[in-house]
């Protein structure tokens, strides 16, 4: 297999996992991207990053775009060459909004695009590479195939799947950003081994409603949209085991919700996502606290190459 194209490009955009109670299995994209593009060469490896995590992340073989570029060559056969690499990086790093999922999306499609052939590293294939190089296709599933996602892994395959959802009008999402990060592994250390079976069968119901909502699924005549996404994002399981580890996350989280507005912790935090559009007051509020307050739309498509011989259908 060889490479048809030598200068490429791919955008990826930012997700939101859990979503309360879809601990690991839900995601939404959200409408911030990074852009990445790649020349091959003959010569050794280097990354310019502009924008998030400029003067942090690896300049050479260690950058996770390029581990996932390699990966993928590997993985269908493909000559590896030098690469001369630029991201401009608007994801957040280390705040709870798919940085390193965008990053393993981009340069698995990045891989797709040198070698132009339609045919070879769909997006089912991405996924499976994501999930591998993330451990879950919680963040992965959303950068791939954009709108809303469930996803799981068979553990006796190892094989990931996903379906998309297609969110409704009323699901407006806000990203509330500090200014200070949180690793995912942190994060995850705070979760107890087990947890309650109430609290279990309590998840299940509301990310069962989530999903439904999620897919554009019709209120009844008693009650809205937003009323039921208050109940569908209420989480018992990994949450509140956190609060210790971003205090102040979750208890923007509780202020929101007092409020009346349907908020989450993003991913492993410690951004805040409400699922719904907020007022001025709020936005006024929140950043004066010193929150960045983001409003996003969830794009339709997820990782797009947007440069080279696949440029013309997206991807």
């Amino acid at each position: 297999m060889r490479l048809r194209d030598d200068r490429v490009a791919v955008r990826v955009p930012a997700t939101s996992a859990n979503l309360g109670p879809g601990f690991d299995c839900m995601g939404i994209a959200l409408d911030l991207w990074d852009d990445v593009t790649v020349h091959a060469t003959t010569g050794p490896t280097s990354v310019v990053v502009d924008g998030e995590g400029a003067g942090n992340v690896e300049q050479g073989e260690d950058n996770l775009v390029v581990r996932a570029l390699r990966m993928a060559l590997d993985r269908v056969g493909a000559p590896q060459v030098g690469l001369r690499m630029h991201c401009t990086n608007r994801i957040p790093h280390s705040r709870g909004l798919g940085s390193s999922a965008a990053a393993i999306v981009a340069g698995a499609t990045l891989a797709r695009a040198l070698i132009g052939d339609a045919e070879v590293l769909g997006r089912h294939e991405i996924l499976q590479i994501g999930t591998q190089m993330e451990g879950h296709p919680d963040n992965v599933a959303p950068a791939v195939f954009g709108g809303a996602t469930v996803a799981w892994t068979n553990e006796e395959t190892g094989h990931s799947g996903a379906v998309r959802l297609s969110p409704p009008s009323g699901i407006a999402p806000v990203a509330f950003i500090p200014d200070f990060e949180l690793r995912t592994a942190a994060a995850r250390q705070a979760l107890p081994s087990h947890v309650p079976h109430e609290d279990a069968r309590f998840n299940t119901a509301r990310a069962a409603l989530l999903s439904a909502l999620l897919a554009g699924g019709e209120p009844g005549a008693e009650t809205d949209l937003h009323s039921l996404l208050m109940e569908a994002t209420r989480d018992r399981l990994h949450q509140e085991p956190r609060r210790r580890a971003m205090e102040a996350s979750l208890s923007l989280v509780d202020w929101l919700r007092g409020a009346g507005y349907a908020a989450v912790v993003s991913g492993a935090g410690p951004t805040v996502l409400s699922l719904e559009s907020v007022g001025a007051d709020v936005r006024r509020d929140a950043a004066a606290a010193g929150w960045r307050v983001v409003p996003l739309g969830v794009p339709e498509s997820g990782v797009q190459i947007t440069r080279g011989g696949l440029a013309a259908t997206g991807f």
